[in-house]
């Protein structure tokens, strides 16, 4: 029997790129019914995270048009992308068998889906999308991926090279998933945790079709840091280290400075003062923010708040649309 097949897309302001990514997908949705991979009932969902352009609008206009195909989830405000892609995922498992999610921008090669699913077909509960190369990409772009996954990897947070959010996962894979609770979301690394049988398919990434990267350099640099603070302790271990070596250079400069006063060798330069100030004065506030960040962590943990609150939900078969006011 044919697997029951739910793409889930998280989008935010897409309204340029949208009404082609629904196109594309929802062509792909129907050859893959055809050729009897998926059930007839295999659907398309969609979750707006809280955008401020036309995106609702747009799916639910095309909700309207082909109910049975394409359903909606709009979350009250904007939480987020790793947010968003997980309320699609735990909104839609009851109602599938597997779950493909893939951003909106389709740079990610919709062509693979297929293996995607023969790959499950052969036991593999989760399966990874994975970039064959960054050629497309600018050098800084490259070099600072590159640097990213040595870094996770490096500080304990295994993680699949070259691969985002394009993967399938099983019903039983997220019911794995649904037994983390923290608000500090990394799913590259929570999915690689879970464990499982897996398997990769490999494909050429694509250049966006219309609208803007919703990762700006900043945003880049805060995920890599969520990723790491939310998987290793690594940089507090770090610190003790600096500490250490710190007192062994002060011990050799107290001796320094002891033989040089017995010997009247003592030199007056204030300038080797004033950089050892400034360079453990920068060495104790990049040890606080560290900490600092990890506490910012843990404070967000404990308050338990909502990840994210659904606002309406248009799921054929949960009955009529309708509003909701749900959280996880």
């Amino acid at each position: 029997m044919s697997p029951r097949l739910a793409l889930v897309v998280p989008c935010y302001n897409e309204e340029a790129v949208l009404p082609e990514t629904i196109r594309q997908l929802g062509g792909l949705l129907e050859e893959l019914k055809n050729n009897n991979q998926v059930s007839s009932d295999s659907l398309l969902l969609f979750v707006d995270d809280g955008s401020s352009d036309r995106t609702w609008e747009i799916i639910w206009e095309e909700h309207r048009k082909n109910e049975p195909s394409v359903w909606g989830m709009k979350l009250a405000r904007n939480s987020g992308h790793q947010n968003a892609l997980l309320a699609g995922l735990l909104g839609i498992k009851p109602f599938a068998d597997i779950t493909i999610s893939i951003d909106a921008d389709l740079q990610d090669d919709i062509s693979v889906i297929s293996e995607m699913i023969e790959k499950y077909g052969e036991g593999n509960e989760i399966v990874f999308g994975v970039r064959e190369d960054r050629s497309s990409d600018t050098w800084f772009k490259r070099t600072s991926a590159e640097a990213f996954y040595r870094l996770m990897n490096w500080m304990g947070a295994a993680t699949v090279k070259n691969h985002a959010d394009f993967r399938l996962m099983s019903r039983r894979a997220l019911d794995e998933l649904e037994k983390y609770k923290e608000r500090n979301l990394f799913l590259r690394g929570i999915v690689t945790n879970i464990g499982f049988q897996t398997a990769e398919v490999y494909y050429t990434r694509k250049k966006r079709m219309a609208g803007e990267s919703k990762y700006p350099l900043p945003k880049m640099i805060a995920f890599a840091l969520q990723g790491i603070t939310s998987f290793s302790i690594k940089p507090m271990t770090l610190i003790s280290f600096v500490g250490i070596g710190s007192i062994l250079v002060s011990l050799i400069a107290i001796i320094y400075s002891l033989v040089g006063h017995f010997t009247g060798n003592t030199v007056s330069g204030w300038t080797s003062l004033f950089c050892s100030v400034w360079f453990l004065g920068g060495m104790i506030l990049l040890a606080l923010g560290i900490i600092g960040q990890y506490i910012g962590n843990i404070y967000m943990e404990v308050k338990e708040r909502p990840r994210y609150i659904v606002e309406t939900e248009l799921f054929s078969e949960a009955g009529s649309s309708k509003d909701k006011q749900d959280s996880a």
